[in-house]
């Protein structure tokens, strides 16, 4: 049997899939604690014997190895750019598609101040945008002279203005910093391009940061390669809705991630205005996008997801009263291991997911704006159009443990009442039973047709409980 070894350091667990390449299935799974304060190999020898013990009466060689990790704070970063609502917001949309946890977000000129923030939220990587190719040069130069001359210790991505690449590198050679300067994250007025600058951030990634994160003896024994986590995710979520050179794809989808601390939205889709007469205002933005709302958690972030959507709205998805949502909330902020027991327990769990997704979906769908003309009402489409999602696969313990995904998952439809709202109209729930899209994310690349079969097979109807894969017919 030739098996494919799948390693995902996460933040809180180290997760090992053994993958059978020839019969395309999951042969075993195990996961432990992540050691990185100590040695993070040690916790990934720990689940690695766990899958050994499952396969010791087969005969099978491990032909290769792929890794992803959050570990460490996942990768950490700052943008800055010119407009907040232009190159700035290019410049997120860049840093969360390269699976990064964004630390802060600047625009205009740097101030003192802000270079001090910045060293402040110590991020792993800084990335410096600013102007369309042709356009404003002024604010990327000062910004990198402001920022690079005071820290010096962080590597830098410049994807801004083209005709400013020269003086660029001058002032970065004249620090002594590391950095990159790729092609412009908005070479042309609300058109974003994410490719250059997400492979020089990867590059970085593998070149500086995994030393940094304790991930050097990773990449020596294990993989040469290791990607964020997050960014896998994404690779899974583009090969599925997209399909193989074999397979027709699912079409245009959602993953909806539901965690501790935070909750994370990935779409595939263009996002394209579908209603009649809308058109578009502003930032076209990626086919993939991702968004990460560290204020809807399941534990660490219980108290905040509870001032983020309102007693009121905790109380109408629960049933509880406010003085048990308020003393609930704070327990479970207070002890992040903490599992629900009982049955109000569990109910009130599903609540707090529900409301996760209503407004992560919200905040990571576009928006439709009427405009009263003396020609008729106009409608302009801000961010993307998410109506034509045809999937939406929900991950994370609170939807894997549930008896009934489906009740969460349905709050990331549109409401009548928010119809401005460019949210999923009707889907099909599916759930990653199996904890696999990070691992499916990492065949993606080299493996596509197995990683697509993969995905086939293991992601569940939301509501199925079987042990066996629920295959979907592939086209």
């Amino acid at each position: 049997m030739e098996c494919i070894l799948l390693i995902d350091f996460g933040s809180t667990y180290t997760k090992v899939t053994v993958v059978d390449r020839n019969n395309q299935r999951i042969v075993c799974s195990s996961k432990t604690r992540t050691t990185v304060e100590t040695d993070i190999m040690l916790g990934y020898g720990k689940a690695l014997a766990k899958v050994q013990a499952q396969m010791a009466d087969a005969e099978y060689e491990v032909i290769d190895c792929l890794v992803c990790s959050s570990a460490a704070g996942g990768l950490r970063m700052v943008a800055s750019g010119l407009v907040k609502q232009l190159t700035a917001e290019a410049a997120r949309l860049v840093c969360l598609g390269s699976g990064a946890k964004m630390m802060g977000v600047f625009s205009q000129k740097l101030t003192s101040g802000d270079v001090t923030r910045i060293e402040a939220l110590n991020p792993d990587i800084i990335l410096l945008s600013g102007g369309t190719d042709g356009g404003n040069n002024e604010c990327i130069i000062h910004n990198a002279k402001k920022v690079s001359g005071a820290i010096g210790h962080i590597p830098y991505v410049a994807a801004g203005n083209k005709n400013a690449s020269d003086d660029l590198e001058a002032i970065f050679e004249e620090n002594g910093v590391y950095y990159k300067t790729t092609d412009n994250v908005m070479p042309e007025l609300n058109q974003i391009q994410i490719e250059p600058a997400r492979d020089a951030i990867r590059k970085i990634f593998m070149e500086k940061i995994i030393e940094a994160k304790g991930l050097g003896e990773v990449k020596e024994k294990l993989s040469k390669e290791i990607i964020p986590t997050p960014m896998a995710v994404l690779r899974a979520a583009e090969l599925l809705a997209g399909g193989t050179d074999r397979h027709k794809g699912w079409g245009p989808l959602l993953v909806i991630d539901i965690g501790g601390a935070t909750t994370d939205v990935h779409s595939a889709c263009d996002g394209y205005p579908t209603r009649p007469g809308a058109v578009m205002k502003g930032l076209v933005e990626p086919f993939l996008k991702r968004t990460v709302e560290g204020d809807l958690g399941m534990r660490v972030s219980a108290e905040s997801l509870k001032e983020s959507v309102g007693l009121m709205t905790l109380n109408e998805l629960s049933g509880e009263p406010y003085e048990y949502i308020e003393e609930r909330c704070s327990m479970l902020s207070g002890n992040i291991d903490m599992l629900a027991d009982t049955e109000k327990e569990v109910s009130f769990d599903e609540s707090l997911a529900a409301a996760a997704v209503k407004v992560a979906v919200d905040r990571h769908a576009g928006k439709i704006e009427s405009v009263y003309t003396p020609l008729g009402t106009l409608f302009y489409q801000t961010g993307k159009d998410l109506s034509s999602v045809d999937t939406i696969i929900g991950t994370g313990g609170v939807l894997v443990h549930s008896k009934n995904p489906a009740r969460i998952l349905e709050h990331s439809l549109l409401e009548e009442a928010k119809s401005e709202w460019l949210r999923p109209t009707k889907s099909k729930f599916m759930v990653d039973g199996s904890y696999m899209l990070s691992a499916a994310g990492l065949l993606a690349e080299r493996y596509p047709e197995l990683s697509f079969k993969l995905m086939n097979d293991y992601l569940k109807e939301a509501g199925r409980n079987e042990d066996e894969p629920q295959e979907r017919k592939m086209v």
